[in-house]
């Protein structure tokens, strides 16, 4: 089998993910290497792995020190994480961004039908006012393929927001509104509308500018103030070029070429049953370019049929054997 994109965005089954995330696991353990020396230092025989669940997966800390790349290609866009102040940002070296592309517009095809149809609104001003962004520049993308003429950014200006939102609900127009969570937050305060059809997705966290809340609390406030019966979420980070879609209660699923397991927080290479918490391992077979196996400092746990929640963070304190070579 070709490490090509028609037979990632083609995987149809489990089975077929199993055999090409084994096939570029090894054209990674071979060609990343920062991944090779990874694997080499935990003392893992690559000819041994045979499984997914075998696969040792890399910590997401090593994309804020070392270039993780799998090939010699020129790196066509960099992707970096917003970071705190006096944080070391991630960097996501992207050498064909095709593959970004492709991966969300036939994630979003997958859980949400076609791009065409939909307008898109966007209320992401920590994300705007930086550079860097993928989540800026999927968003850019889809307001482009959208083709709507009302799909657009709002910083501030809320008063426009609303009576966009109020033209669109009047003209049954398939909408999505994609926000950071404190500017959805601050919408609602000023303004209320009932569009039962709108599609309200947050981009989670707060940036600082708000207390941190839990997700009912935050969901029941969204849900009334935009008169919606759920709140939609993605999953993504800097580090990855896929994304999971939540339609509803905080349950995220992968797209056909995406795979969440879950490790033992006190013992990183070790995978647990389904239903318990731990840390949450990604496979993203559209990282074909960089590194498609990551472990990162999120908690989750598996619910069933690869279905997941996202139940919080590690602190520094709790990640334990996951630091090797990141210095």
């Amino acid at each position: 089998m070709n490490l090509t994109p028609e037979n990632i965005f083609s995987i149809q089954n489990a089975v077929e993910f199993e055999a090409l995330a084994l096939e570029i696991f090894r054209f990674q353990a071979k060609n990343c290497k920062v991944y090779s020396q990874y694997i080499h230092h935990l003392h893992i025989d690559t000819d041994n792995v045979n499984s997914i669940n075998d696969i040792p997966f890399l910590p997401i800390g090593f994309f804020k020190t070392q270039s993780v790349l799998s090939n010699t290609e020129p790196v066509e866009i960099t992707f970096s994480s917003s970071g705190t102040t006096g944080m070391v940002q991630s960097s996501h070296y992207v050498t064909d961004v095709k593959l970004y592309e492709q991966s969300y517009l036939q994630a979003f095809n997958q859980f949400y039908g076609d791009v065409k149809e939909y307008c898109f609104l966007a209320l992401l001003p920590s994300y705007q006012q930086r550079s860097g962004s993928s989540l800026i520049y999927m968003v850019n993308d889809l307001i482009v393929k959208s083709t709507h003429p009302q799909s657009g950014y709002f910083l501030y200006n809320h008063d426009e927001l609303f009576e966009t939102l109020i033209n669109l609900k009047s003209e049954n127009q398939k909408t999505v509104l994609i926000g950071v969570t404190y500017a959805l937050l601050d919408f609602i305060e000023h303004y209320k509308i009932e569009f039962p059809e709108l599609i309200v997705m947050e981009t989670g966290g707060m940036k600082g500018k708000r207390k941190e809340m839990v997700r009912d609390e935050l969901h029941q406030q969204l849900t009334t103030g935009f008169g919606v019966p759920a709140i939609h979420s993605e999953y993504g980070m800097t580090e990855l070029l896929s994304q999971a879609y939540s339609l509803g209660e905080g349950i995220f699923k992968c797209p056909n070429w995406m795979e969440i397991l879950i490790r033992d927080t006190n013992d990183p290479l070790t995978l647990i049953e389904n239903g318990k918490t731990g840390g949450i391992n990604v496979i993203d077979l559209a990282n074909i370019n960089s590194c498609s196996f990551i472990a990162t400092q999120d908690l989750g746990r598996i619910i069933s049929d690869k279905s997941f929640e996202v139940l919080g963070r590690f602190d520094n304190a709790d990640i334990r054997g996951c630091n090797l070579l990141v210095q």
